[in-house]
């Protein structure tokens, strides 16, 4: 019998550094998506508000919008690995103090939302240094898709099994329960580091100001219109489309008469999709189509938001949820592959702060424009406008998404640094 390391689908594993990696970041996630269900479905509860739910996912990742492009200058600069360490403790302590806010009795949301600020300054700084890690992680470079697609998927089982836990966890023992298990779970990930094997860093000496070294990512972009375009993508769907988790609570509550165990489900839902979409991506051999990929999940996401916004039915309302996160996830991982393979290694942590800004900056703001016109004409009728909307970016940029990829950059051939 082959061991998981040979098997296509798990090649990564090959590197005992990737699979410390792995094992550490699955364990945070499974706490990120406990507390991040918790979170929105506190803040609903107290306001009953679609509107608030999106002003509450704006306060947590508008900051790492505003400040992921010095994050990823700080990727490209510093010894990563103690970035993350950093970032991780930081992250430990605001997952307390949150827990400890609401076991106090005392939930105010202006204090729940000054808090999820902190946490996303926070991952301004963590993201583009835990992406970028990987791509020193990893033994192979050849194994880099498949890594990032395994990375991946530890999100979508995350979120699978941390938001229905967190919903029987809010039910029985309170929201703060939630963040406190989210606190313990960083230590895996310091765990994970310590135990890692990694070359002495050689700190990148630059005469550059960080706004220069901004620019200069921006400028790289003109270079490499692949990439421009591919995160042009990813901003307009993040800001027109993703959204739709903003209005969830509204189904669990309103639509479907349910809990925080409904809305559990429907979250879990969403992950039994995004838990396929990264298989079948890491399962992709080296050298796939990632363009087609990215129009096909394009696709698929817009179909799945359609129906699950026209149906009443729980049961087959779940199945366009689960086809609604199989496209969402497809997106996002692709992308992420896409930026990382065709980047300069000295430009790679620039690059991949750009495609967070993308992400960051328009994903809070249209779920505060989608909670805003939800709580005017609808949940229903707002998500159904977010489904025509994919499919009408899929055809926008069709022509592009089926042009043939341009090969990715060499690893020995690009790394002439700064």
């Amino acid at each position: 019998m082959k061991k998981l390391s040979e098997l296509n689908l798990f090649r990564a594993f090959r590197s005992t550094n990737y699979t410390l990696y792995f094992i550490g970041r699955a364990v945070s996630q499974f706490g990120t998506w406990m507390q991040r269900t918790a979170v929105i479905w506190v803040v609903y509860s107290i306001t009953k508000s679609p509107f608030m739910t999106g002003v509450t996912i704006f306060a947590e990742q508008f900051p790492s919008f505003l400040l992921s492009i010095f994050g990823g200058v700080a990727a490209d600069r510093y010894d990563r690995y103690k970035v993350i360490k950093i970032t991780q403790i930081a992250s430990m302590i605001q997952s307390v103090m949150l827990a400890a806010l609401v076991f106090s009795g005392h939930s105010v949301v202006w204090a729940i939302l000054l808090l999820g600020v902190i946490l996303g300054i926070i991952n301004a700084f963590d993201v583009p240094a835990r992406q970028s890690l990987v791509h020193d992680v990893v033994a192979d470079p050849a194994d880099l898709p498949n890594a990032l697609s395994l990375t991946t998927a530890t999100a979508g089982f995350a979120q699978l099994g941390g938001a229905a836990l967190s919903g029987i966890v809010i039910s029985a023992f309170g929201a703060a329960v939630c963040f406190l298990i989210n606190a313990a779970s960083f230590g895996g990930v310091l765990v994970s580091l310590l135990l890692m094997k990694l070359p002495a860093h050689t700190r990148k000496k630059s005469g550059k100001k960080v706004m220069a070294e901004f620019a200069e990512g921006f400028a790289y972009l003109k270079q490499k219109p692949g990439i421009g375009a591919i995160i042009l993508i990813v901003a307009i769907v993040s800001l027109l489309v993703l959204p739709y988790s903003t209005v969830l609570p509204v189904f669990a509550k309103v639509i479907y008469k349910g809990d925080a165990k409904t809305f559990g489900y429907i979250n879990s839902f969403v992950s039994v999709g995004a838990i396929a979409g990264t298989i079948y991506i890491a399962s992709r051999k080296p050298g796939a189509h990632l363009k087609k990929i990215l129009l096909f999940s394009t696709i698929a996401m817009g179909m799945g938001l359609i129906f699950f916004s026209q149906l009443n039915n729980f049961s087959l309302a779940m199945f366009f949820a689960a086809l609604t996160g199989f496209g969402g996830i497809c997106q996002y991982t692709v992308s992420n592959i896409y930026v990382q393979s065709h980047s300069s290694p000295h430009m790679r942590g620039r690059a991949i702060g750009i495609l967070l800004m993308a992400i960051f900056g328009m994903l809070p703001l249209g779920s505060v424009m989608v909670g805003f016109i939800a709580q005017h004409i609808g949940a229903p009728v707002t998500v159904l406008a977010e489904g025509i909307t994919a499919l009408i970016v899929a055809l926008l940029f069709v022509k592009f998404l089926t042009r043939k990829d341009e090969s990715a950059l060499s690893e020995d051939s690009e790394d002439t640094g700064t």
